[in-house]
């Protein structure tokens, strides 16, 4: 099991406002606040966000080697849809459009979204098992 993630990134303020919305959408709560970093938290694992003064740039490219993005198991295929439709309120923009929300291949319905420092996260539905089963 995962037991924390740590994303350094160059403005803290609006990711705060992307990624925290999203994280507590998701049922994460608030855990930890110091100057320069949060984190949330879902049972044993959480993610932080730092805005650390050891970093090399204050750019994200999710192309470089490194981080590509996050995905989340994000609840039934509505529960992906209204995170979908809310997140561009708060600093997302809906990646892959002529593909939502097959853009992870057939049967995986997912959002990809992007924030506006090119933060990648996947948002899961849950696989519906067919009726009868």
């Amino acid at each position: 099991m995962l037991h924390h993630v740590e994303l350094w990134v160059g403005d803290l303020e609006r990711a705060e406002r992307s990624l925290g919305w999203l994280l507590g959408a998701l049922g994460y709560a608030p855990f930890q606040s110091w100057e320069g970093g949060r984190s949330w938290s879902l049972g044993s694992c959480y993610l932080v966000v730092e805005q650390s003064p050891a970093r090399t740039s204050d750019e994200h490219d999710r192309l470089r080697p490194g981080l590509n993005h996050l995905a989340f198991h994000a609840g039934d295929r509505r529960d992906v849809d209204a995170l979908a439709a809310e997140a561009p309120a708060h600093g997302w923009r809906l990646m892959f459009a002529d593909r939502h929300p097959y853009a992870g291949g057939e049967g995986h319905y997912a959002a990809y979204l992007e924030d506006e420092d090119g933060f990648e996260v996947e948002l899961v539905a849950a696989r519906e098992e067919p009726a009868g089963l």
